[in-house]
């Protein structure tokens, strides 16, 4: 198996069976992200105390980009400090954008090939601007690609 294929078979295996889906009942933070261009909708829910993201759960539906992308997400933010996902969300971004990895970022790396198809970096980057809006408390508004 090459590993372009071992990369699709994880982003359909996360777009099919996401980890981390459902409302999160005790979550202090939440986000509404929206992508209008092909329709994909999420809400991130966060349990974060002291700087740390406890837990991290999504709900919505979108393209098996967007799920894969918000799956792996959450899986790489859980047990992280607020600082370490903003610097997660700057490589990961790098990685879709340039289609290259600053430094090892494991199962998302996945996402290398995004950077092919700019319509596609939207799908992939939804939840994380939605993540880093539902950690500035400042934002109420629902996050938008557009």
């Amino acid at each position: 198996m090459s590993l372009r294929e071992l990369y699709q078979e994880i982003i359909i295996d996360h777009g099919k069976t996401p980890r981390n889906f459902g409302k999160l009942e005790n979550a202090n933070r939440a986000q509404v992200g929206h992508n209008p261009l092909c329709g994909d909708r999420l809400i991130i829910y966060i349990e974060e105390n002291e700087g740390i993201v406890n837990q991290i759960r999504f709900e919505g539906a979108g393209c098996a980009i967007s799920v894969a992308s918000a799956s792996l997400m959450t899986e790489a933010a859980m047990g992280k400090s607020v600082k370490e996902v903003e610097a997660l969300f700057a490589r990961f971004h790098q990685l879709v954008t340039a289609g290259e990895a600053v430094d090892d970022l494991g199962k998302l790396a996945v996402f290398a090939g995004v950077a092919e198809f700019p319509v596609r970096v939207k799908c992939a980057t939804l939840a994380w601007h939605t993540l880093k809006a539902a950690l500035n408390p400042a934002k109420t508004d629902a996050v938008s690609t557009e």
